[in-house]
C-alpha cells in the first residue's frame, strides 16, 4: 500500500513502525510511519481519524518540542547611564557657578554686594556703570542695584550656560545683539525702573536724579534725539523730585512716536502730565528763540 498523502497525515511525524488490522480481519503488517512521534498507518482509514499516540514502557519516541521564543536582547542600561552622566555633569557645572559666586560674595551676607560687584566687574574687564553690566543684571533677574543674590547669580549663569569669568565675557556680544531687538529692549527698559528703586526702604517712585542716570545708561547704545532736551528739562525743574512708573514707561513710547521737533505730539492723547509740561516748555522756548531772531 502507498503512503497516505492527505493533510491529516502530513501533519504527523516519523518515529517507529506499528501493525494495523486490514479489511480482511487479518493482521496487516503494513508500513507505518511516524510523524513527530505519532504513529500513522499508510491505510486510508487512518486519514479520516488519526490514531492516538501509542506509548509503551519501552518506547523511546518523544514529542517534538519547539524552542521557546528567546526574549529580546536588552540594552545594558544605556538610558540610565546617560542620565547618570548628565546629572553628574550638571552637578559639576553648578558647583563651578557656586564657587564663582563665593569668590565675590559678602563675608556677612549670602549675596554679592557693592564691593563684590566692583571686583567682579574688574575681573570681567568692564566698569560698573557700563551698559553691558546693566544688561547682565537684567539677564540675571537682579531685583536690587549693586546686589546679586545667590539664586539670581546661579540661575543667571545657568540661563547663559556659563560657569566662569571667561564664559560670562564670551556672552557680552550676544547680549548686546539681543537687546537691539525692539521687544527685548522694551523688557530691559521697563525692568530698569524697578532695578533702580530702593526696595529695602519700600521706595515706589524713582528719584529724579536716579532716573536721569538710568535714562542716560539705558539709552547709551541708541540715544533718541529728544533725550538730551528731556533730561535738561528735568534738571532745570528741581521741583520734580520723582518719576512715576507710568511716566518712565510712556517715555519710551514718546521717543518712538514723537519726532525730534515734537511736531507730531498730540496733547489729546493720554500722555502723562509731565510729558505735556515738557512739550509746552519746549514749544515756549522755541517761540522765544523765533521772536528773538
Amino acid at each position: 500500500m502507498g503512503q497516505c498523502l492527505s493533510p491529516c497525515c502530513e501533519k504527523q511525524g516519523l518515529n517507529s513502525p506499528v501493525s494495523s488490522i486490514g479489511d480482511t480481519g487479518h493482521p496487516n503488517h503494513s508500513r507505518t510511519q511516524y510523524l513527530a512521534g505519532i504513529p500513522v498507518s499508510d491505510s486510508k482509514e487512518n486519514c479520516a481519524e488519526p490514531n492516538p499516540p501509542v506509548t509503551t514502557p519501552n518506547s523511546e519516541w518523544k514529542m517534538f518540542t519547539p524552542y521557546p521564543k528567546l526574549p529580546p536582547i536588552k540594552k545594558q542600561g544605556v538610558g540610565v547611564e546617560t542620565k547618570r552622566l548628565s546629572l553628574m555633569s550638571n552637578q559639576v557645572f553648578e558647583n563651578k557657578i557656586l564657587s564663582l559666586f563665593d569668590n565675590y560674595k559678602d563675608k556677612n551676607e549670602d549675596c554679592i554686594l557693592a564691593d563684590g560687584i566692583e571686583r567682579l566687574c574688574m575681573d570681567l574687564e568692564v566698569k560698573p556703570e557700563e551698559f553691558i553690566v546693566l544688561v547682565l543684571a537684567w539677564k540675571f533677574g537682579a531685583e536690587t542695584m549693586c546686589e546679586f543674590k545667590r539664586s539670581e547669580f546661579v540661575q543667571g549663569c545657568k540661563a547663559l550656560k556659563v560657569d566662569s569669568l571667561r564664559g560670562i565675557q564670551s556672552k557680552f556680544p550676544e547680549l548686546i545683539v539681543e537687546v537691539r531687538d525692539k521687544q527685548a529692549f522694551k523688557d530691559l527698559y521697563r525692568w530698569t525702573y524697578k532695578f533702580g528703586l530702593d526696595s529695602a526702604s519700600g521706595q515706589r517712585t524713582l528719584p529724579t536724579d536716579m532716573a536721569i542716570s538710568l535714562w542716560k545708561l539705558v539709552f547709551s547704545q541708541n540715544e533718541p534725539p529728544v533725550l538730551h532736551r528731556w533730561l535738561e528739562f528735568l534738571e532745570k525743574h528741581t521741583s520734580i523730585r520723582g518719576i512715576p512708573k507710568d511716566t518712565w514707561d510712556m517715555f519710551l513710547n514718546f521717543t518712538e512716536q514723537v519726532g525730534e521737533d515734537l511736531s507730531s505730539y498730540d496733547d489729546t492723547e493720554a500722555w502723562p502730565s509731565l510729558l505735556d509740561d515738557f512739550v509746552e516748555f519746549e514749544n515756549d522756548r522755541h517761540n522765544q528763540n523765533v521772536t528773538a531772531d
